[in-house]
Parts: structure tokens; C-alpha cells; sequence
């Protein structure tokens, strides 16, 4: 048998005889948490998750909407008359 393939028969012992798992399923949120109050600011009114994340990029919405207009003016009204001809592209009558 090869070393990779060595299994243990079981779980490894716990010395301390503590459980994390019967830890954390015991902890929960406490039924009267005396910091609730104090905390709530920090998730309303200008410090809400849409409000943090809205200021997080200023001027991201102006910029998206002058760049749209920006790439339709180009494809409109700017003429390329480089491409496009019948001669082939660059042959004898490109300059």
C-alpha cells in the first residue's frame, strides 16, 4: 500500500473533551442583547448597505452614460474611409 493511501480508522480522540460543534449550536443570539440598540445605526438611514455601497463609486452612472453616448456618436457620424473600398484594402492605390 502506498503512504497517500493510509487511512485513519476513525475520528481523532478529543483530549480536552471539548466540542466545537455542541459550542457553537449552544451560543446563538442571546434573547436580550444589550448592545442591540447601540449597534443599530451602523445598518440605517446613511449607513445602510445601499447607501455604503452606492457612494463607494461617484460618478461610475455619469461616466457609463457619456461613454454609451460616446461609442454611439462614433458609430454613427465617424466615418472610416480607410476600410470598406472594393480595391482589396492595401493594394497599388493606398496611400
Amino acid at each position: 500500500m502506498h503512504f497517500t493511501q493510509i487511512r485513519r480508522a476513525g475520528p481523532r480522540p478529543n483530549l480536552t473533551g471539548f466540542d466545537p460543534k455542541a459550542y457553537a449550536s449552544a451560543a446563538g443570539t442571546p434573547a436580550n442583547d444589550p448592545w442591540a440598540k447601540r449597534e443599530a445605526w451602523r445598518y440605517t438611514g446613511q449607513f445602510s448597505r445601499w447607501n455604503r455601497f452606492k457612494g463607494s463609486f461617484p460618478g461610475l452612472g455619469i461616466a457609463t452614460v457619456a461613454f454609451a453616448a460616446y461609442c454611439g456618436y462614433e458609430y454613427l457620424f465617424m466615418n472610416d474611409d480607410h476600410h470598406g473600398h472594393a480595391e482589396g484594402g492595401h493594394g497599388e492605390g493606398h496611400h
